[in-house]
């Protein structure tokens, strides 16, 4: 496919006439996108010296440098190689009305790590069908993405490289990794013809821009992004435009109503939530299981196995207590509890599973989440904070985010504590009535308790729709709370010592 591409020359003249109509256009659409909350990112691939940090620094001259951020993508340092692969590029997406511009980026996984075999070769198949989910839930979530390849040949390759070397100034620029990629040059053309065919999808298609020609190719790059950006203002104005609309209609009646999955029969409905464990059983299991969690922590640590334990559960369910019994014997440098509630401003403003990356444990450590990303289909379905299309997305969006995290090797643990409306009066009660735990009982809980049934509703589907063979829900009966914690803590060791099996052998 790059063979065929032709090179194309501007005259000056041209180009003296039409650039700085282009920079001006840029620097309009970049506060339109700020104003509509539109996040930008660009990508940079390409062969070096092809000219990626002279085209990346003509980009920027005409933007507001208070409105976008440039990434320079290296080798993963030690940090970033004990996380998932796509952590280190979560945590760098634009907040929404501002721009991130990667030179180089999550593709260095199916090209660099490919050819110079710094990955075995299923770490870089897999990144395939990674890549394509991480992108395609950037653009649901209305992220303008746009991805240049610029490419050269290889006597033009080596023809940079000799005149780079000539100029003392300059000289530093070409490396050994820079001739050895020239040396493998058809090698790396392998790969990033398969990389183009298989990552050009509608929404994130890849721009081909051959950068014999500097005129030619940076009005090229400049007219792709902003047509990319202008296509994205007159959606968002269409849909908003539509969404208003169909505010006067009725379910009936509106094109856009998705109906919801009915869940016929309740897998909550099958729980015996009788089970209880006498107190001194408890005393002495609970001691047992606690110095078993805390051999397991140190010896995760030892083979830099990830541990993620999860809670979800009704107020009042038990998840601080039984939290407190897991923790209580851990070693705290080892592990991290993270409570989730409302995203804060700076949340709200990147794709909601952002804030969830960030806090994605290390090789060799723990993070347990009090609450989730599954208060997407949860809270957030159930209270109205997002779109009826939003929520329905985020099951198949939380199952491949689970699947990256597992396929890095994570140990995911996830519980939902269940009880029944009658014990979770009881508890509501309770604290009411008890001064040192009236700060546990809020106005919410007695709101959400009102729509317990919806609730029901949305966690039965969660269950079903996101409890898969690599991230299965484990659900506690939590009337009993000594039966809840031992469960937890059994729950978590086997899960562990499953994993470490694999690795002693």
């Amino acid at each position: 496919m790059l063979e065929t591409i032709q090179d194309q020359v501007i005259a000056p003249e041209t180009y003296d006439m039409i650039f700085p109509q282009l920079e001006t256009r840029l620097s309009e659409l970049q506060r339109e996108a700020r104003n509509a909350n539109i996040p930008i990112v660009v990508v940079f691939e390409g062969w070096d010296s092809a000219g990626k940090g002279t085209h990346i620094n003509k980009l920027m001259q005409p933007l507001d440098p208070r409105g976008f951020k440039v990434w320079s993508i290296n080798l993963a340092t030690q940090e970033e190689l004990y996380h998932p692969f796509l952590w280190r590029f979560w945590t760098k997406l634009p907040a929404r009305g501002s721009i991130a511009i990667f030179d180089h980026s999550w593709y260095g996984r199916v090209l660099m790590d490919r050819v110079e075999k710094l990955v075995p070769k299923k770490a870089w198949k897999d990144a395939y069908n990674e890549i394509l989910n991480f992108e395609r839930q950037l653009t649901d979530d209305a992220t303008v993405l746009v991805k240049f390849w610029l490419h050269i040949d290889k006597n033009e390759q080596y023809k940079r490289f000799k005149k780079i070397e000539k100029n003392p100034a300059e000289s530093w620029k070409i490396t050994k990794q820079d001739w050895r990629q020239h040396k493998l040059y058809d090698e790396y053309l392998e790969a990033v013809e398969e990389m183009l065919e298989r990552t050009s999808t509608a929404d994130a298609h890849w721009t081909i821009v051959k950068t014999h020609e500097k005129r030619y190719a940076r009005i090229k790059i400049f007219q792709t992004l902003i047509s990319a950006i202008e296509q994205a203002l007159i959606s968002k104005e269409h849909k908003k435009s539509f969404e208003e609309n169909a505010k006067n209609l009725t379910k009936e009646t509106s094109s856009s109503y998705l109906p919801e999955v009915v869940i016929e029969d309740s897998v909550l409905k099958t729980i015996d939530l009788t089970k209880s464990i006498p107190r001194e059983e408890y005393q002495i299991k609970l001691k047992d299981l606690q110095e078993k969690v805390r051999a397991l922590e140190h010896e995760i640590h030892m083979y830099r196995i990830p541990v993620i334990i999860t809670y979800e559960g009704w107020d009042a369910a038990g998840k601080g207590g039984n939290i407190k019994r897991l923790t209580e014997n851990l070693d705290p440098r080892g592990y991290e509890v993270i409570p989730i509630a409302a995203p804060t401003s700076e949340e709200k403003v990147h794709h909601y599973l952002w804030r969830f990356w960030k806090h994605i444990p290390k090789a060799g450590h723990i993070t347990i989440f009090d609450r989730t990303w599954y208060g997407r289909v949860l809270v957030e379905r159930v209270e109205g904070f997002c779109k009826t299309h939003e929520w329905q997305r985020a099951y198949r969006e939380i199952n491949e985010f689970e699947k990256h995290l597992t396929s890095y090797g994570t140990v995911v643990v996830k519980f939902w504590l269940h009880i029944d409306p009658s014990e979770q009066l009881k508890r509501f009660q309770e604290r009411q009535q008890t001064p040192s735990k009236l700060w546990k009982i809020t106005d919410e809980d007695w709101r959400n308790r009102e729509k317990w049934s919806d609730y029901d509703r949305a966690i039965c589907e969660m269950i079903q729709r996101t409890s898969t063979s690599y991230a299965p829900w484990t659900i506690i009966e939590s009337v009993d709370k000594y039966y809840a914690r031992i469960k937890v803590l059994q729950t978590v060791v086997d899960a562990i010592e499953a994993a470490l099996k694999k690795c002693r052998k």
